[in-house]
């Protein structure tokens, strides 16, 4: 084409070639300082890469009519012209090169990187395009101070986690086991690099003890990336008194009573003792760590029982109520049982026997009007009305002979 510039080698402020090759790439550079506007044979997009990664990018064009691909970075330094790497920087390596393509890698890539990258074709006029390259950083470290490593329960402390150093600023959010909770966040801003610092303020029960509090980090440079701290939570304690014997029916007279006291808390109660609420506690009774034993039970030992147990957090209580029964009460109890089913058995007796007499006199019954009817029927056939036919029924034996009789 008449009127192109047609170079003969590679230059770039990278890179010196003998002779008048400098020269001429300097007049052609120059040239591609002025660029067409629309850059309409020349297509290439965007790169978004994280950092210590690889970045490849391509300069392709449309319609190719062997014109020159040029490769520079933000500053406008030739990276490659045609296959040559005029920039001393090993980092870029040629992938592909052809009439259509230029495509380059850029290997351990880095926050300097960032910026324009610039693909020119030199037809006439030149045209030149560019593409972004965008480095992502990852947070540097990950990190969750819990301002008491022990808490007491109902009591509100606060979690801070701070992602460190990351491009573009992190998003932080907080789980207590599989449910999501709100912090609050601050953005802090070092040169080119982020330091977002959440804060989560949580009131702890004792269900909270042993569960894990999770920090974890939304950015595009990363994945799954998080950090936990296991609750440490101290509550007063649970208390609960348990009947050993008798385990089922009533507590007599004369017969013995065993209970049994269970306390469980954070730290372990080390401190527990029985007392009789509102009365001092019987003589007989026999106190054994968390055990209580009334051997010979009387209604004198009516009333309520309490197991009281603590340790560092607090002091809680069980209560028993025992109410003592005569020694009789379940024997009476037994024989009026005994009595309801005797009843109900004569009853069931009485009427499967009124069935049974009911089902023979049906039969009975049924059979007799059969036999009328068929007396009825044997006269009926001779005889002028109803009456006459009954009268033959019963004659009928006679009747039929005579006939037979008369006809021979």
């Amino acid at each position: 084409m008449a009127g192109r510039a047609q170079p003969s080698g590679p230059a770039g402020s990278g890179g010196g070639a003998p002779g008048l090759l400098p020269l001429l790439l300097l007049l052609l550079s120059a040239a591609a300082i002025i660029p067409r506007g629309d850059g309409q044979n020349l297509v290439t997009e965007d790169v978004t890469v994280v950092e210590g990664d690889v970045a490849t990018i391509s300069c392709r064009v449309k319609n190719s009519d062997d014109s020159v691909i040029q490769l520079l970075n933000p500053n406008r330094q030739t990276i490659y012209f045609r296959d040559f790497r005029p920039l001393k920087d090993s980092r870029f390596q040629l992938v592909n090169f052809s009439n259509s393509e230029l495509r380059v890698s850029l290997t351990n890539v880095s926050i300097s990187d960032e910026g324009r990258y610039f693909c020119q074709l030199y037809t006439d006029p030149p045209q030149e395009i560019y593409t972004t390259i965008t480095v992502l950083v990852p947070p540097r470290n990950l990190v969750i101070d819990i301002q008491k490593e022990t808490a007491v329960e109902g009591e509100e402390i606060e979690l801070n986690c701070t992602a460190m150093a990351s491009r573009p600023a992190t998003t932080i959010r907080w789980f207590k086991g599989n449910k999501e909770l709100t912090g609050k966040s601050e953005v802090e801003q070092w040169s080119d690099m982020y330091t977002v610092t959440s804060q989560l303020l949580l009131k702890v029960g004792r269900e909270d003890d042993g569960v894990p509090v999770i920090c974890l980090v939304d950015h595009p440079a990363v994945k799954d990336l998080q950090t936990q701290r296991y609750l440490e939570v101290m509550y007063k304690p649970q208390v609960r008194v348990s009947q050993n014997y008798p385990l089922q029916g009533l507590t007599r007279e004369g017969e013995p009573l065993e209970l049994t006291c269970t306390a469980f808390g954070k730290p372990q109660p080390t401190d527990m003792r029985w007392l009789r609420v509102d009365d001092e506690m019987p003589q007989h009774v026999v106190v054994s760590g968390s055990n209580l034993l009334i051997s010979n039970l009387n209604k004198t030992d009516n009333g309520t029982y309490r197991c009281e147990a603590s340790n560092a957090v607090g002091k809680s209580h069980a209560d028993y109520m025992l109410f003592v029964y005569d020694s009789r009460a379940g024997e009476e109890g037994a024989i009026r049982s005994v009595d309801h089913a005797v009843v109900g058995g004569v009853v069931a007796v009485v009427v499967f026997a009124m069935l049974c007499l009911l089902i023979i006199l049906g039969r009975y019954f049924a059979r007799h009007k059969g036999t009328y009817f068929t007396h009825e029927a044997k006269g009926a056939d001779d005889a002028a009305d109803a009456d006459t036919a009954i009268i033959n029924a019963e004659g009928g034996q006679n009747n039929s002979e005579e006939k037979k009789e008369y006809f021979i």
